[in-house]
């Protein structure tokens, strides 16, 4: 119980990303460069473990990373925390589509159904009725950016999968430098700090510290005795939050359409998790237990 505590606690933590981000008045450079500076500073006091073992592998995985941070932060500036949220979960439709190529991975026939699912939930987005407000000032753009994110997040997964096959330990490694990328390729844009609230402090100070450090840590603590299947369901509390913060927040309500949207994919992805839960064990029934790589989003 205490295992499912944590997971649950840093999926929590996760989902208030959309709304911390959305609280403060720095531009989106600025957000997501400070954001990792103080994520991966938490990170390193926090994981011992993340200060070991660092290879040109992490490094090139955390660059897909550091791409994911920046998109999402850029996302929840310009559209709905739902949209941004839901629309970076579309990451398994972008993972199937590549595993062919890049993990040697072939597309099943139940896969081109989750496509199916997947990508009738993306076009949901796309036709929702489009309205700018001041949490979400230029929606259009923003679902793009989300996508892109969505995008960068799959090959990140893909990566830690490939990371993974050689050392199953190294998904916090990654996650410290992709955070310190994150913090290089924001900087000629964000600096110099000009016009920043307390407000503005505290919300970068929560989301480096709490919604990705302290979040990293109950993940990493839960995850080792929990399932596979259960993380992964446990975790799907961080899309389904993260709007209702936004709401409770700032007063955002998302369109129609995209709430439809968003349930398709977060369905698809429980189902396929199941499936592949259930194929797992059966090949560890088999061949033994396979090692997992992954770690939370944003």
């Amino acid at each position: 119980m205490r295992a499912r505590l944590l997971v649950v606690s840093a999926a929590l933590l996760f989902s208030t990303g959309g709304a911390a981000i959305k609280g403060t008045t720095l531009g989106a450079w600025q957000v997501a460069g400070l954001r990792s500076l103080i994520a991966a500073v938490a990170l390193l006091l926090f994981l011992p473990d993340a200060r070991r073992h660092w290879s040109v592998r992490n490094a090139v995985v955390g660059l897909a990373y550091a791409g994911t941070l920046i998109l999402f932060v850029t996302a929840n500036k310009l559209t709905t925390s739902a949209n941004a949220i839901f629309l970076q979960s579309t990451a398994p439709l972008y993972i199937l589509l590549a595993s062919p190529w890049l993990l040697r991975e072939p597309i099943t026939r139940r896969d081109l159904l989750l496509l199916l699912v997947m990508g009738s939930g993306l076009a949901l987005f796309f036709v929702d009725e489009v309205s700018t407000a001041a949490t979400a000032p230029d929606p259009s753009r923003g679902n793009i950016v989300a996508v892109l994110s969505g995008v960068t997040w799959a090959a990140t997964l893909i990566g830690l999968r490939w990371i993974g096959r050689s050392d199953p330990k190294a998904s916090m490694n990654t996650v410290v430098i992709g955070n310190l990328w994150a913090v290089a390729i924001a900087a000629p844009w964000a600096w110099p700090i000009v016009g920043a609230t307390t407000t503005d402090w505290l919300g970068l100070l929560w989301l480096g510290v709490f919604q990705v450090g302290l979040a990293y840590v109950c993940l990493t603590s839960g995850v080792r005795r929990v399932p596979a299947f259960e993380t992964s369901v446990l975790l799907l509390a961080e899309p389904v939050l993260n709007p209702v913060w936004a709401w409770i927040v700032h007063g955002e309500r998302p369109g129609r359409w995209a709430i439809a949207g968003g349930l398709l994919i977060l369905t698809a992805t429980t189902v396929r998790a199941a499936v592949d839960s259930r194929a797992n064990v059966r090949s560890a029934d088999r061949h033994g237990p396979k090692h997992e790589t992954g770690i939370g989003t944003e």
